[in-house]
């Protein structure tokens, strides 16, 4: 019996929205760090990002009922006013309504998204020290942690130039099981992506199916194609995607199955994007940065349902990704169905 290959996770966690009917076919609605739950394989979710937890919340990510956050509120810290009724003197209020700051709007669109005439890439380091890289949950949350500071200054910018919106991801890491908005999840799988939350399964990595050689360049790629999931969240084309699946009948139709192939190829080439600052200025070793790509390459469907793209596809996106830095490189909705075969 042939050894089990490395694999992406579920389909990104990015619905369901309010308003929208029942699918005609319920396909699991999961993520890439994972996909719409992002639970790509590349996806990690680290146990404390507690810094960034409560940006989730209160940007107004939560779901796509509300898109209307600003660059300005982008530190790792929140503070939270309670105004009570005592304290609302007409002496101190200044408008009886309040309005939306005007910002940035997610615009869900795919192989037509305006992002992809801006020629934004993921933007050069000048460091990015990591840790030594500890195999338990403990050495892997630290690693990560440091890690992903790092990817969201090299994306914000472009984000940014591009006039869309940005909040950091947040990370947890975690054992046993978690509980996310997007389903309970098992510390025996692989990351998973949803709702601006990277959920990293401590330990997994480690020891995947015993097949995966233990290093660090392993989760900086998985981080990073979780991360592609984050991007594909905040631009809106995650949730262009889920409507579009519900548009052809349900994530388990032929046509949905291929879309999904599109957002998780696009997470790959998204993830080989985010891994190319890290190979300049020797900002990590070389030995480090050729491990993701090459762990990524290996990822895909195998004797699963075609829902994550072969591994030569999986392969030929996050080095097309990697070698052009350019987001138009990763517009897989426009690509061929044999290229997201």
């Amino acid at each position: 019996m042939p050894a089990p290959q490395p694999a992406w996770g579920p389909p990104p966690g990015y619905g369901p929205y309010p308003g929208m009917p029942p699918r005609k076919n319920n396909g699991p609605i999961v993520a890439l760090v994972l996909g719409g739950v992002v639970i790509l394989g590349l996806g990690a979710i680290g146990v404390f990002a507690a810094t960034l937890s409560s940006k989730v919340k209160d940007t107004g990510y939560s779901n796509y009922t509300t898109y209307s956050p600003t660059y300005a509120n982008t530190t790792t810290t929140t503070t939270t006013t309670t105004t009570t009724a005592a304290t609302r003197t007409s002496s101190t209020r200044t408008s009886s309504t309040q309005q939306t700051p005007a910002g940035p709007k997610a615009i869900y669109k795919l192989a037509d998204h305006p992002i992809f005439a801006t020629g934004i890439g993921a933007n050069d380091l000048d460091s990015c020290p990591l840790p030594q890289m500890d195999y338990n949950p403990a050495g892997e949350q630290r690693f990560l942690a440091a890690a992903l500071p790092c990817i969201e200054k090299a994306w914000q910018p472009a984000l940014k130039a591009a006039n869309l919106p940005y909040q950091p991801a947040e990370l947890q890491v975690f054992t046993g099981s978690t509980q996310t908005p997007c389903g309970s999840r098992q510390a025996n799988s692989t990351a998973m992506f949803c709702r601006g939350v990277i959920y990293w399964p401590g330990g997994f990595y480690a020891n995947e199916g015993g097949t995966t050689v233990r290093h660090p360049g392993v989760y900086l790629g998985q981080l990073s194609h979780e991360y592609g999931h984050h991007i594909q969240w905040l631009t809106g084309m995650m949730r262009a995607a889920d409507q579009a699946q519900y548009d052809v009948g349900g994530f388990d139709t032929p046509k949905g199955l291929e879309l999904n192939r599109r957002l998780e190829l696009q997470a790959t080439c998204l993830g080989g994007m985010t891994l190319a600052p890290f190979s300049h200025k020797n900002v990590v070793p070389m030995e480090v940065v050729n491990t993701g790509l090459s762990d990524s390459g290996k990822r895909g469907d195998y004797d699963r349902r075609p829902d994550h793209g072969s591994a030569p596809n999986n392969e030929r996106w996050v080095m097309h990704g990697h070698k052009q830095n350019d987001i138009k490189a990763c517009n897989t909705w426009a690509a061929s169905s044999g290229d997201v075969s």
